[in-house]
């Protein structure tokens, strides 16, 4: 199978004070789909009807030496090396804090304390009757910046087991991450990571969930990375190992890349990736500072079918960015 497609963006940040910054950002996308801003030729809606644009980002941020925060629509406020638990297209909305302590010490240089509340779906009623998502991090750099160690702690309280609207029941996660970054060369750029997620919460009592999958609650993600990607004529290359079981992750809040698997079916358009295993390999190539190539090649299997057979998929992916 193949397509055409394209994403376009369109933002500013406004300097209000030496202290606060008001920040906006639109990009087009299927309002529905969280995950995804692309689009593709022909799919217009319609025949050459108009085209879906939302608001990505919309905050105020505020900084005062060691205290950064913000409020509104923006950018995941926690540390991560890739998109396998949380894609770089989805905006939390709500409330994010960050303290960060320069230490300067011989081992240990910087500690960084974040943490955030973020409303997924409002009941009008209560905080503690919405959908919500709350995150806590410690950010710690070792050995002049080389080693970097994130622990975090990621608590989702009553989502959907389908997105949109389309539930029929809710559930909670608790999962504990540990991230560690490590950089083994710096000319050329040679970086290594790991990202371990197990998910707390006890499902044997929730009914909904069969047998199957109620201990489907962990995670590893490995990778690799070679060179660099800022300028003319750099180039870059990577290797992702990825085990991602049906809990270890929101599987509507993770990235959609590596399968076209989604909940069309049960009438929403999101992607539903967990509970698979699979190796990305991929690279890229500066035309300019402000254009490049890049490829993925994505090797998936399921863990564990939904139905008779499992899901699989092989794809290669091209994409030729423009940035201004």
């Amino acid at each position: 199978r193949s397509r055409l497609r394209y994403r376009a963006r369109f933002g500013f940040t406004y300097n209000y004070a030496d202290w606060v910054s008001l920040g906006m950002r639109i990009r087009t996308g299927d309002p529905q789909k969280q995950q995804d801003p692309q689009l593709t030729l022909g799919d217009n809606f319609g025949e050459f009807n108009t085209l879906p644009i939302g608001f990505e980002k919309i905050y105020a941020q505020f900084n005062h030496k060691w205290f950064t925060g913000w409020i509104g629509k923006n950018t995941f406020p926690f540390e991560k090396q890739n998109e396998l638990f949380w894609s770089d297209n989805v905006f939390p909305e709500g409330v994010s804090l960050n303290g960060a302590f320069n230490l300067e010490g011989q081992f240990l240089r910087s500690i960084e304390l974040r943490m955030g509340h973020f409303i997924i779906n409002t009941n009008n009623t209560s905080f503690a009757a919405d959908s919500y998502f709350e995150g806590f991090q410690i950010v710690t750099t070792f050995s002049e910046n080389k080693i970097k160690l994130f622990p975090s702690f990621y608590y989702f309280k009553n989502l959907p087991n389908i997105p949109d609207g389309n539930d029929t029941f809710a559930l909670n996660y608790a999962i504990a991450h540990i991230g560690t970054k490590v950089v083994l060369k710096e000319s050329p750029k040679l970086v290594a990571g790991i990202d371990y997620y197990h998910n707390l919460e006890d499902y044997k009592d929730k009914a909904e969930i069969t047998q199957t999958f109620k201990n489907q609650k962990e995670g590893l993600v490995a990778c690799l990375n070679f060179g660099n990607n800022k300028k003319a004529g750099d180039w870059n290359c990577h290797l992702v190992y990825t085990y991602l079981e049906r809990y270890a992750a929101v599987d509507f809040l993770a990235q959609n890349d590596w399968a076209r698997w989604d909940y069309s079916s049960q009438g929403s358009p999101d992607g539903r990736l967990t509970n698979y295993k699979g190796l990305e390999i991929g690279g890229g190539y500066s035309l300019t500072k402000n254009a490049n190539l890049e490829f993925r090649c994505f090797f998936v299997d399921q863990l564990i079918p939904y139905g008779i057979a499992k899901e699989n998929g092989n794809r290669f992916r091209l994409d030729f960015n423009i940035g201004f």
